[in-house]
């Protein structure tokens, strides 16, 4: 087989429409030679060894489809959402247009349509997707109300601009609230209502979340999320979930704190707080199996033992 010609920067490195292909310049016989993926009508993908992200992907999809944007499933992947939503791991790439257009239908894409209000695509990288607050909404409908939840805490955290380089969250409690209020009788909605209501600005992660939902749902009162805490000696410590009635913080350990760097600092941690006469509970995955039952007991326990008892 004759070798093709080489396809021009940046057509070479990521998937391109039709249009974009006669633009550069590229001859017919090119567009169809056999070493061109072809993923759907009018794209194709060059032989990027594995390097194309999902963004690149997506692109041409959007672009050869007027009026849409990437939506549901894959804006929820493509904003790096927490949580789980059934369905992420399947290839269909999920594109949304105004109702007033036909539905998207073409090889590779789950076609929606709906009521888009201007604030409500971004532009990721040159990406036409709906927005955070958009996405949050859209993918509502199939998740559990505990998983909006997670989502929603994720787009309310207060970031830390050292480490994130922003200073404001991707969504405040009155821009969700909008969303919802925007679009009343959507499927999903009440779900969405409900996890909103629970909902909290200040949590670092969803495990965080996803226990403060447990200890809340046994009976437990609901803690302070990640509260700068004066713990005397001029030290101040900021537990994932405090309880300062009670002089109990409790802390969720991900798979980072088996670092040696971090285990030092962990100790250092456990020692500030039992000095000023806390107990801290530290929880990791596997107290959270079965509905988080060895994490509730953990907790339930040092409450009890600080003079909290049960209604």
């Amino acid at each position: 087989m004759r070798l093709p010609t080489r396809l021009p920067v940046p057509l070479a490195s990521a998937a391109f429409t039709w249009q974009e292909a006669f633009d550069a310049g590229i001859s017919r016989q090119r567009w169809r030679h056999p070493t061109l993926d072809s993923p759907s009508r009018g794209i194709r993908n060059p032989d990027t060894g594995g390097t194309a992200n999902l963004q690149e992907m997506v692109r041409p999809f959007t672009v050869i489809t007027p009026f849409s944007a990437a939506s549901h499933a894959t804006a929820f992947v493509l904003w790096e959402f927490p949580g789980f939503l059934p369905g992420t791991n399947k290839p269909a790439i999920h594109i949304s247009r105004p109702d007033s257009m036909a539905i998207p239908r073409r090889k590779g894409v789950t076609g929606h349509v709906g009521q888009f209000f201007d604030d409500e695509i971004a532009n990721l990288n040159g990406l036409l997707i709906t927005s955070r607050a958009r996405t949050w909404l859209d993918c509502s409908r199939k998740m559990t109300i505990d998983e909006i939840t997670v989502v929603a805490d994720h787009l309310l955290r207060l970031p830390r601009p050292e480490f994130e380089g922003r200073s404001e969250p991707f969504c405040t409690m009155e821009e969700l609230e909008d969303m919802l209020d925007r679009h009343k009788g959507t499927p999903g909605i009440r779900k969405a209502r409900l996890a909103l209501e629970q909902a909290r600005v200040g949590s670092d992660s969803a495990p965080e979340t996803r226990l403060r939902l447990a200890l809340v749902r046994t009976g437990l009162p609901e803690p302070e999320v990640n509260v700068p805490t004066e713990l005397g000696f001029g030290v101040v410590r900021q537990p994932d979930l405090g309880y300062r009635e009670h002089r109990v913080a409790v802390e969720y350990e991900g798979e980072g704190h088996s670092d040696p760097a971090q285990i030092v600092r962990d100790i250092e941690r456990e020692e500030d707080f039992s000095r000023a006469g806390w107990i801290l509970v530290r929880i990791s995955k596997r107290h959270m199996a079965n509905e988080a039952g060895s994490a509730i007991a953990k907790v339930r326990s040092a409450l009890i033992s600080r003079g909290w008892s049960p209604n």
